[in-house]
């Protein structure tokens, strides 16, 4: 006897619903489309780094990549010499020191980082502090896995720094970790000591984990800062770096964390039942990666972006928008004319008639709602006929 048919009718978790599909995805398939229809749309939208890694760290991953006993599973804690190499990296560059045995877990880049320690530290139902405006995946993430979100304000008055009197006045009892980014992303604040300081003080008296997410602080900048640079620091902070900024390795998706002993534990305790190393050749290239030159690093971070910066705020200017000259970091943040209503009627404008795609502030939240954003990951003559582009319909 022939069973009824039954219509099939699985429906997503109901965690899907806190969440929409990342800006940046959905409006890349609209520039995409638009130039599957010879539009020829410059993006200056998201901050991939378009520039190689150096010569030596190619080498190695061809020269690893050969050898036959290289392709198997690595450990979750990483190969011995990235770990060495990263606490070397730390120590030349940030003057921090770290036991690459206890205190550095490579990551996958920072947005597993951002996945495991949150499952790490955070119950459903803690909260956490989210900078406004901020990273969009902070907020994404920590809603997938039930946190309870709690914005604070970072503004243009105060520097695009937490207002410590306003946090103290809130009540902080749930709060389990403050995201905090600098050099800061999207608005090119740079980090200071004295900042660091009052977060690693506000972090102790409120018994709370920061966690400082850092891949800028070697773009436009010529003295990174790490908060582990402050004393007592790693009792209570977590570090995120990146290869993928300062190294022009975004693809290869490695990073690390820094931080104490037994935090390291618990985190790997949640990494190591969701994924295993990275490929070691990878892994031995990022290990020569860390040993740049200084003059690799000064012509790469700083002297690109500084001739690029330089298109990019007269992009601004034609523009119409104001900006603070001493931002760092591979974005230009400007707050945009009071003659528009809203970003995106910038924003859509220079799409569609000027066809350059140019990030609007609001995806970083409600602070941002007056800003765009401006990547230097475009060539020098990319960004030029951008500007022209753009002058044209201004």
């Amino acid at each position: 006897m022939q069973k009824e048919h039954q219509p099939y009718n699985i429906q997503p978790a109901d965690r899907l619903a806190n969440v929409s599909e990342y800006y940046f995805s959905r409006k890349l398939k609209e520039v995409a489309q638009m130039n599957a229809e010879g539009k020829n749309v410059i993006s200056l939208g998201i901050g991939s780094p378009d520039m190689p890694p150096s010569e030596e760290t190619v080498q190695v991953l061809c020269e690893q990549a050969k050898r036959p006993d290289v392709h198997g599973y690595q450990p979750t804690v990483g190969i011995p010499e990235l770990r060495k190499a990263m606490a070397g990296w730390y120590k030349r560059w940030y003057h921090v020191d770290l036991d690459p045995a206890t205190e550095i877990q490579p990551l996958i880049g920072s947005k597993e980082g951002i996945l495991h320690v949150t499952l790490a530290f955070v119950n459903p139902g803690d909260q956490v502090l989210v900078p406004n405006p901020g990273y969009p995946t902070y907020t994404s993430l920590n809603k997938i896995l039930g946190s309870e979100i709690v914005n604070y304000n970072l503004r243009e008055d105060n520097h695009w720094q937490p207002d410590f009197e306003e946090l103290e006045k809130m009540d902080l009892s749930r709060v389990k970790i403050m995201w905090t980014n600098y050099p800061n992303m999207p608005t090119g604040a740079n980090a200071t000591m004295e900042l660091y300081e009052k977060l690693v003080d506000f972090a102790r008296r409120h018994n709370i984990v920061i966690v400082n997410d850092n891949p800028y602080s070697f773009i436009l900048n010529k003295q990174p800062l790490s908060i582990l640079n402050v004393p007592g620091a790693k009792e209570c902070c977590i570090e995120f770096n990146s290869m993928s900024k300062s190294h022009n390795m975004p693809g290869w998706r490695v990073g690390m964390l820094a931080t104490n002993a037994q935090f390291v534990q618990w985190i790997l305790k949640i990494k190591s039942n969701i994924d295993s190393g990275t490929f070691r050749p990878m892994q031995l290239a990022a290990a020569q990666a860390y040993n740049n030159s200084v003059e690799w690093h000064e012509e790469a971070n700083v002297n690109v972006y500084s001739r690029r910066r330089q298109l990019a705020e007269e992009i601004m200017k034609v523009l119409g928008c104001s900006f603070d000259p001493n931002q760092v970091g591979m974005f230009l943040w400007g707050r945009i004319p009071e003659s528009y209503n809203d970003v995106e009627e910038l924003t859509e404008k220079v799409l569609h008639e000027a066809r350059v795609f140019i990030t609007p502030g609001f995806i970083f939240g409600s602070n941002g709602k007056r800003y765009i954003r401006i990547s230097l990951c475009a060539k020098e003559d990319k960004l030029a006929e951008a500007l022209e582009r753009i002058k044209k319909i201004m």
